[in-house]
């Protein structure tokens, strides 16, 4: 184990190795990689454990610096757990550069079925013991990662002191087509919002689909299409992402010797908003964090979205409205533009069509939980439906909400230590 320094805390690298397959442990086992956090001065000390699931699915762990953002509350009386959970950041990672060692996009597929918060919470499970001697530990889960929590409170709730979830509580029982179902209104609602701030940039995004719809550019590799800039929508989801966006789309097109272009800084920003280089398992897997039963997924945010022919760039154009922006939905063209995500692009069609899923919840275990547990719900969260999660929230017995409109999904990043503190605070009934 490496040990180093940053301002105010000891990182410590730590890697385990875990079964692809938990369901048969003498088989094939992969490498997952995580980084362990304590307050500089306290390293020797007896500290109960706290593991941190990042949102996604798909993304390492945060890498902060020092005791930036909730860490330092959180180190002020655990020590940390920073999980890059499997497939992402250092543990085995599954991409277009590695997937290929599988075999063919058959075996790619049957590979990632097995990267859903069931073997997350198995991966943790194995790790806890080695770590704690034992002893349960608090879990702080962020979107996706609170998705895990609440399967780690369906599946090993005897591994768990507390349960902190912000912007994280999953429907027990929807169906992805219902989850989007839901999502475009919220989407159209965020746009609105953008559009009423910044009215200015209705016209600009009008002449941004426009370019890209007659000219189809393609720049480092990247096939610049309306249906890319559409998806800049899922910055609208964050604290400050309305005003990213405006301050994106302001300085789109510069005069050259051959007339108005898209600038050179306005394609760089739109490819690095774009891209699945750092995250390909969020492209691959994210509609099968909603897969259960006989149904398959079958690209749902795609289908479900022809119910809103508002979304529809070239209907837009072709009237007087705005250009809508989409968000936190995955659609088959993203395998045909992005090139970190173009050889894969059967094998996210082998997922689709995929049936036979199984659950991820216990709502009777749930309806019996005695795990503390505290939920941060953002009120009209972009991501993640404020009914569904409160109609989650009643099914798990002790689950105590917070609904706060002071802050947007990436509120735990935002709120950082005062977010934190009021989830302990809750479990702890201290409020």
């Amino acid at each position: 184990m490496n040990s180093y320094h940053q301002p105010g805390v000891v990182l410590t690298d730590r890697r385990f190795t875990v079964p692809l397959d938990h369901s048969d442990p003498g088989g094939e086992q992969i490498e997952l990689y995580a980084r362990e956090a304590v307050a500089a001065g306290r390293a020797g000390e007896e500290l109960p454990w706290l593991v941190y699931l990042e949102g996604g699915p798909g993304f390492g762990a945060r890498r902060f610096v020092g005791t930036e953002a909730w860490l330092g509350r959180a180190l002020r009386e655990f020590r940390v757990l920073l999980l890059d959970q499997r497939g992402t950041g250092l543990s085995t990672p599954a991409n277009r550069q590695t997937l290929p060692l599988r075999g063919g996009p058959r075996e790619q597929a049957d590979y990632l079925v097995h990267f859903r918060s069931d073997a997350i919470v198995r991966d943790c499970e194995l790790i806890r013991p080695r770590l704690t001697g034992g002893a349960p530990w608090t879990v702080l889960g962020q979107s996706f990662g609170g998705f895990c929590a609440v399967r780690y409170l369906s599946a090993a709730p005897e591994g768990l002191a507390a349960v902190l979830i912000t912007g994280g509580l999953p429907s027990l029982d929807a169906h992805a087509d219902e989850v989007y179902r839901a999502a475009y209104p919220r989407i159209e609602r965020k746009v609105a919002a953008h559009y009423a701030r910044y009215p200015q940039d209705v016209e600009r995004a009008r002449a941004i689909a426009g370019y890209l719809a007659g000219h189809r550019p393609e720049s480092a590799g990247y096939r610049l299409t309306p249906e890319l800039f559409q998806s800049l929508g899922r910055m609208l989801g964050g604290g400050s992402g309305s005003h990213q966006l405006h301050y994106l789309l302001e300085n789109a097109f510069v005069r050259t010797p051959h007339g108005t272009e898209l600038s050179d800084a306005f394609q760089e920003a739109l490819r690095s908003a774009s891209s699945f280089a750092g995250h390909p398992l969020y492209a691959l897997i994210h509609e099968s964090i909603y897969g259960y039963g006989e149904r398959a997924t079958d690209w749902s945010a795609e289908r479900v979205r022809t119910e809103f022919p508002q979304f529809d760039a070239a209907t837009a154009l072709a009237g007087d409205g705005p250009v809508l922006f989409t968000g936190e939905t995955i659609h088959p063209w993203h395998f045909d533009v992005d090139p970190a995500l173009r050889p894969l692009r059967e094998t996210a069609e082998l997922l689709a069509r995929r049936t036979g899923w199984p659950a991820l919840y216990d709502p009777e275990r749930l309806a019996a939980n005695e795990v503390p547990v505290a939920a941060a719900v953002y009120h009209d969260d972009m991501y993640v439906d404020t009914e569904h999660s409160l109609r989650t929230a009643e099914a798990i017995r002790g689950l105590r909400t917070w609904v706060t409109n002071e802050y947007e999904h990436d509120g735990v990043r935002a709120g950082g230590p005062r977010v934190l503190d009021r989830l302990l605070a809750m479990v702890r009934d201290e409020v």
